[in-house]
C-alpha cells in the first residue's frame, strides 16, 4: 500500500464505524437513551455545579474589586507575647497625630484616611433614622474609598482642623430624612448635636459580604469632630497599586514600630491587613472547592460508564452472528474492536451533549433566582472541554472490555450462535 493509502484507510474505517454506531443508536433509541441517562445526569450535574461555583466566585471577586483591592487596614491590636496578658485600651489605641508623617516615610502608600466610626440616630423635622453609620473621616477618604461628592462640596482642611459641625450624607440618608433635592445648608440632628449638611456622597455598592446589618443610610463628619480618645480610630490606606501592597505593608509596619518606640525583640502592638491577600486566599480556596465538588459529582459519570459497559456486552451478545459474518468475509479483529469502541464513545458523547444542554438549563434557572446572587454564573470553556473529555474517556474505558470480547470471538462459533 502507498503511504497515502496507509493514511486514508484508518480514516475511512473510523468514518464507517461512526456511521455504524449512529445507526445502532438510532435503531435502539429507547435503549440508547436509558443507557446514557447516567452520563447525562453526570455531565449536567458537573457543569451546573461548576457554573454555580464560578458565578459565586465571580460575584465575591466583584465585591472585592468594588471594595478596593489596594486597601490596607491598620488597627490597634494586642501584641502576641505568648503569655496571657490583659492590655489596657489606653496602651493600644492610636494617638491622633501618630500618622502625620506616614506618607513621607512610606513611598508605596498613595494616601490614607483615619476612620472614627460609631452608630447613632439622625433626625430632620419629623423624620428619624436609628442605628445609622456615623463616620469621622479625613478629606482624603474620597480617594481611598473611590466615592466622590455628587452634590455640594467635600470636607476642607479647615473643617477638619477646627472640628466643625458639618456633615456629608449619602442619597439613602437624604431620602430617609425627607430632605430636599439639594439638601446643602440644611441642619440635621446627629444624636443631640446639630450639623449642617455640606454635600451628598455617592452611596456604597450593595454588598452582602461586607454588610454589617446596619442601616444603609450613612453620615460622614470631619475626623477631628468625631474623634475622642475613648473611641479611638483605625486607618485605611491605599497603596499605589495592588502589586506594591506588600511593600506598603512593610513600610507601614516599620514606620509604626519606630513611632511606638518598639525594640527589635518586642512584638507589634498593631495589626495590618491587606485586602489583596484575602483576594488571593479566596481564589485559592474557591478553586479547590470547585475541583472537589466537580470530582464528587463526577462520580456519577463512572456510574453511567458501568451502564455503558453493560449495554455494550448485551449488544455484543445480540450481534454475535453479525460479528461472525464480518470475520468470515475478512474483517480483522482490530476493525471489530474499533467499531464497538467507537459505538461506546458515540453513546457517551451524545450523552455528554445532552448533559451539557441540561447543565445550561439548570444554570439559567439558577441565574433567575434573585436570592441566589448567581447572575454571573456560566459554564466556563474548560468545564465544557472537561465534560466531553471525561465522557469520551468513560466510553473508551468501559467500552474496551466489550470491544475486546467482540474482537476475540471465533468466527465459526459466532456463525453457529442462535
Amino acid at each position: 500500500m502507498s503511504p497515502l493509502q496507509l493514511l486514508v484507510a484508518p480514516a475511512v474505517l473510523i468514518y464507517q464505524s461512526i456511521f455504524l454506531a449512529l445507526g445502532q443508536v438510532w435503531a435502539n433509541k429507547v435503549r440508547s437513551i436509558l443507557t446514557t441517562i447516567g452520563i447525562i445526569i453526570g455531565v449536567a450535574s458537573v457543569t451546573a455545579v461548576i457554573a454555580a461555583l464560578t458565578g459565586m466566585k465571580q460575584s465575591v471577586l466583584t465585591q472585592f474589586e468594588s471594595f478596593g483591592t489596594n486597601k490596607i487596614f491598620v488597627l490597634p491590636y494586642p501584641p502576641d507575647t505568648g503569655k496571657r496578658v490583659v492590655w489596657r485600651w489606653a496602651d493600644l489605641r492610636f494617638h491622633q497625630h501618630d500618622f502625620d508623617e506616614l506618607l513621607e516615610h512610606c513611598p508605596s502608600v498613595a494616601t490614607f484616611t483615619r476612620n472614627c466610626d460609631y452608630t447613632s440616630s439622625i433626625s430632620y423635622g419629623t423624620h428619624t433614622e436609628s442605628n445609622v453609620d456615623i463616620a469621622g473621616i479625613d478629606p482624603q477618604w474620597h480617594q481611598v474609598e473611590n466615592r466622590s461628592v455628587i452634590l455640594g462640596r467635600p470636607f476642607s482642611l479647615i473643617d477638619n482642623e477646627h472640628a466643625r459641625a458639618v456633615c456629608l450624607i449619602n442619597k439613602i440618608a437624604q431620602d430617609r430624612l425627607g430632605l430636599d433635592t439639594d439638601p446643602t445648608g440644611e441642619a440635621i440632628m446627629i444624636g443631640d448635636r446639630r450639623f449642617i449638611v455640606v454635600g451628598v456622597v455617592e452611596s456604597r455598592a450593595e454588598s452582602s459580604m461586607f454588610g454589617n446589618g446596619r442601616s444603609d443610610a450613612e453620615v460622614f463628619i470631619p475626623f477631628n469632630t468625631a474623634y475622642t480618645p475613648d473611641n479611638g480610630f483605625v486607618v485605611v490606606a491605599a497603596s499605589k497599586s495592588p502589586d506594591v501592597s506588600d511593600e506598603a505593608q512593610a513600610e507601614i509596619t516599620f514606620y509604626l514600630r519606630h513611632r511606638h518606640h518598639l525594640r527589635v525583640d518586642q512584638p507589634d502592638n498593631f495589626r495590618i491587613q491587606v485586602v489583596q491577600k484575602f483576594v488571593d486566599e479566596f481564589k485559592s480556596v474557591a478553586s479547590a472547592i470547585t475541583m472537589v465538588a466537580g470530582g464528587i459529582v463526577g462520580i456519577s459519570l463512572l456510574v453511567g460508564g458501568v451502564g455503558i459497559m453493560n449495554i455494550m456486552l448485551v449488544s455484543v451478545s445480540e450481534r454475535t452472528r453479525e460479528i461472525g459474518l464480518r470475520k468470515a468475509v475478512g474483517a480483522r479483529p482490530s476493525a471489530i474492536l474499533l467499531q464497538f469502541l467507537i459505538e461506546a464513545m458515540v453513546l457517551c458523547l451524545l450523552g455528554g451533549l445532552a448533559g451539557l444542554l441540561g447543565g445550561e438549563g439548570i444554570t439559567a434557572i439558577l441565574k433567575s433566582i434573585p436570592q441566589a446572587k448567581l447572575e454571573q454564573a456560566s459554564i466556563p470553556g474548560w468545564a465544557i472541554a472537561l465534560s466531553f473529555g471525561f465522557a469520551a474517556a468513560v466510553g473508551l474505558l468501559f467500552g474496551m472490555f466489550p470491544a475486546i470480547k467482540a474482537a476475540r470471538l471465533d468466527p465459526i462459533e459466532a456463525l453457529r450462535h442462535e
